[in-house]
């Protein structure tokens, strides 16, 4: 373990200081947009700039790298992230916060770009799957870590947004103090996403409306927790419970997804989901809810996943990168949408709205793979991809995952024959 870890340590350290910072800020506005009056429709349009940013990093983040190297981009992004984690003291205005959670967003998904390339560059092929395993325990304990800091003091104060700032400035320091070798990093994959919606309809809906609950569960639960009597700790606790339901609940689920048919798997994970969520307005104790939301985490964080899983079973080896990197870009669109929606619902019918949005979005998604499962038979090229347990983050954690997954299946000449014979027989069938 110690050999697969010496050669990515630096990597690992600057990817959970990384995160704490960035686990804590997302919540922490959330709460001092509340004390400072924003309706929750405008917060929800401000906290909707993290993911707007996001798509634009997923697009220039590896132009940067290219242009200045993985560990000057890294230091440029980590500036403007820490910086920006200052100015929402500074300027107490929801349009400045917009214009900040834009940039601050674009350049995360930079660095996470830098250090998720530079981690698929310094691992070896066969050993791609654990480290990768290991970086989503990193990334998943820091960002369930983050939020106990909000213990620490409360949302009106400056130490949390300087205890933020001060941890992504630290991030800085094992990765510029490396002396491994950078990588380079590939050209971002054309995108394929009309072929997609052609024939993996599913799994880009799934990709979409899961977006569309998470990017609603991460920028405005804490409003919701306060709203119901939990404080900023009780907050903090909230948040934790989810994120650990999907930690632990990830791999069981994937794995069962694995054995059994995928479009009935996520069916039943994506009902059970809605389900929970359906509850919670019901919940009359905080521990009830607590609970509600460690089952809701543990279902809710599988459904991208087990999306992305299903797009790889239908996908040319050659298409399977960008076909993921589609995947993140549609993810984040809902994700940039579902705080407005959820925060302007939430204005009008009150904060239990916000459950009952999420439920909804999970329902109609239920409903449309139903539909998909009885009508229309889901392509499978070759053997069957093997879930993986992931946060969307970048493209490049993607190819390290389905690296070896291409190799395996360039060596199989007549998986090309069959899987263009079956789209043939679909496209015929439609028509």
């Amino acid at each position: 373990m110690w050999s697969l870890l010496r050669p990515i340590r630096a990597l690992l350290g600057s990817v959970a200081l990384l995160l704490l910072g960035n686990g804590l800020i997302n919540t922490l506005l959330t709460l001092r947009g509340t004390d400072e009056g924003f309706s929750t429709a405008l917060l929800g349009v401000v906290m909707s700039g993290y993911f707007i940013g996001f798509i634009g990093g997923t697009w220039i983040s590896g132009r940067l790298i290219r242009r200045m190297g993985h560990i000057r981009t890294f230091a440029f992004g980590a500036g403007i992230c820490a910086s920006a984690a200052l100015l929402h003291l500074i300027f107490i205005n929801p349009w400045v916060w917009l214009v900040l959670r834009i940039l601050y967003g674009l350049s995360f998904i930079t660095l996470m770009t830098v250090i998720e390339s530079w981690l698929n560059g310094q691992t070896a092929s066969h050993q791609r799957g654990r480290v990768f395993a290991i970086y989503m325990v990193v990334n998943l304990g820091s960002l369930a870590i983050a939020q106990q800091i909000l213990r620490l003091d409360t949302s009106q104060g400056f130490l949390l947004f300087s205890i933020t700032s001060i941890l992504i400035c630290w991030a800085l320091l094992p990765i510029t103090m490396t002396r491994r070798s950078q990588p380079v990093i590939a050209e971002r994959p054309k995108s394929s996403l009309k072929a997609l919606l052609g024939f993996a309809p599913l799994a880009v809906a799934a990709s979409a409306m899961s977006g569309l609950a998470m990017g609603a569960f991460w920028t405005l639960t804490p409003v919701f927790a306060r709203s119901v009597g939990f404080d900023v700790a009780g907050v903090g606790v909230l948040m934790s419970c989810a994120i650990l339901g999907g930690a632990l609940l990830q791999i069981p689920i994937g794995r069962f997804s694995d054995r059994h048919d995928r479009s009935r798997v996520m069916t039943y994970v994506v009902f059970l989901a809605a389900l929970t969520a359906l509850v919670m307005p019901l919940a009359t104790h905080k521990e009830t809810l607590l609970a509600l939301y460690f089952v809701w985490g543990g279902l809710a964080f599988s459904i991208y996943p087990i999306a992305v899983a299903q797009l790889i079973d239908q996908l040319h080896p050659e298409e399977i990168v960008a076909g993921s990197a589609d995947m993140l870009v549609v993810q984040g669109a809902g994700s940039a949408v579902a705080p407005i929606v959820a925060g302007s619902l939430m204005g009008i019918a009150g904060v239990q709205a916000f459950p009952l949005y999420i439920a909804t979005v999970l329902l109609l998604l239920a409903i449309f793979a139903l539909y998909r499962r009885r009508r229309v038979s889901t392509l499978v090229s070759g053997d069957t991809a093997h879930f993986e347990p992931m946060t969307p983050t970048s493209s490049q954690a993607l190819a390290m995952m389905y690296d070896d997954v291409q190799k395996d299946l360039f060596a199989d000449p007549s998986f090309y024959e069959e899987h263009e014979r079956q789209r043939i027989v679909e496209m015929a069938g439609r028509a």
